[in-house]
């Protein structure tokens, strides 16, 4: 018996130490952590936005043809706000060519000319304009003969380091859709993609420019949220934290009170294009059925005009996920089925 009491007092500490970590581990966790998080306008953007999720890392964006595209130009655009912003514009395939200048003024004068379809890309929080999800979406307009005009927002990419908010992300949106509008100037369908955060931004900024008649062609959004509420409180990182009893007043409503809101089922009600919506039913990031509510809160604002708005839900077997619906076998059929039918409509 004595020889064994030593390892028997050596247990219970270790037991002692690990309960006591355990329980301080909890605290910061499930204590400590949420409650700076509900008091901290800062830590809440950056979990957000992620915008501090730089990849990939060191990209040269001037030199676009290192990352595999071809035909495109590198710019800046300086919003009303003073807020200057990273631009690629990629021209469609046919216009690759050896009697192609690339110069500024051809590529905005291709804009103008062009009767092809120009394509504005607004991507979700993380990474940048050239993440390769994003690279791959761009490739495949290009071989559709679109033109895409892709960006990055404020404190993204190599943009300006500016305040993160819905409302300047939304704005610095606003403007380069209505310098695309203005340097195609009628002469070809403008259409509008969003993809996750995007479509978000993308709704919420065509509602404001729809106020003031700009209205772009189309719009679709990739794997879309209802609203950031819903979303916040159905994604992944949540989880461990939807036991705690105040963890809506703690994680979900500093959101709503500091102005991040992205309430795409409200602002639907003013977009007066055509919206197509592309979900993959195995979207772990965000779930099909805020995708669905979405969709069900445009039908019921545009009084169920399934000719105003679609959706097209994506079989769980093809393994896309949130990121990869670019990949879909058959989706250059189906944009280009929805370019084609509103072309006929304007025509």
């Amino acid at each position: 018996m004595l020889y064994w009491l030593p390892k028997k007092r050596l247990i219970k500490r270790c037991l002692l130490w690990i309960m006591k970590v355990s329980i301080l581990t909890y605290l910061i966790l499930f204590g400590i952590l949420p409650i700076i998080f509900h008091y901290s306008y800062t830590v809440q953007k950056k979990i957000l936005f992620l915008n501090f999720v730089y990849w990939p890392l060191n990209t040269d964006f001037s030199k676009p043809e290192i990352l595999g595209l071809k035909g495109v130009r590198n710019f800046y655009l300086h919003t009303n706000e003073h807020v200057k912003l990273g631009v690629w514009h990629i021209l469609p395939q046919s216009l690759i060519n050896d009697s192609f200048v690339p110069t500024n003024e051809a590529f905005e004068t291709s804009l103008h000319n062009s009767s092809k379809p120009v394509f504005v890309y607004m991507h979700g929080n993380s990474g940048n304009r050239a993440s390769s999800h994003r690279l791959e979406l761009y490739k495949l307009f290009q071989n559709l003969d679109y033109h895409i005009v892709c960006f990055d927002y404020r404190s993204y990419g190599d943009s300006d380091k500016a305040d993160l908010s819905e409302t300047g992300i939304v704005n610095d949106s606003k403007y380069i859709i209505e310098w695309v509008m203005g340097k195609v100037n009628g002469t070809a369908p403008v259409f509008v993609w969003g993809h996750s955060l995007g479509t978000g931004v993308s709704t919420h900024a065509l509602a404001l420019l729809g106020a003031k008649g700009i209205i772009p062609t189309g719009l679709i959004l990739e794997s879309p949220f209802n609203n950031i509420i819903d979303e916040i409180s159905e994604h992944p990182f949540a989880q461990i934290f939807k036991h705690l009893p105040w963890f809506n007043w703690l994680i979900v409503e500093p959101f709503y009170h500091n102005g991040l809101r992205f309430e795409s089922d409200k602002h639907i009600k003013n977009v007066t294009c055509p919206v197509m919506i592309l979900h993959a039913e195995d979207d772990n990031i965000i779930p099909l059925y805020l995708g669905e509510k979405l969709y069900q809160a445009g039908l019921n604002y545009h009084k169920n005009e399934t000719n105003l708005i679609e959706m097209v839900r994506i079989d769980a077997l093809y393994e896309l996920g949130h990121k990869y619906i670019c990949r879909y076998k058959i989706l250059p059929n189906i944009i280009e089925s929805f370019v084609t039918k509103l072309q006929k409509t304007q025509d």
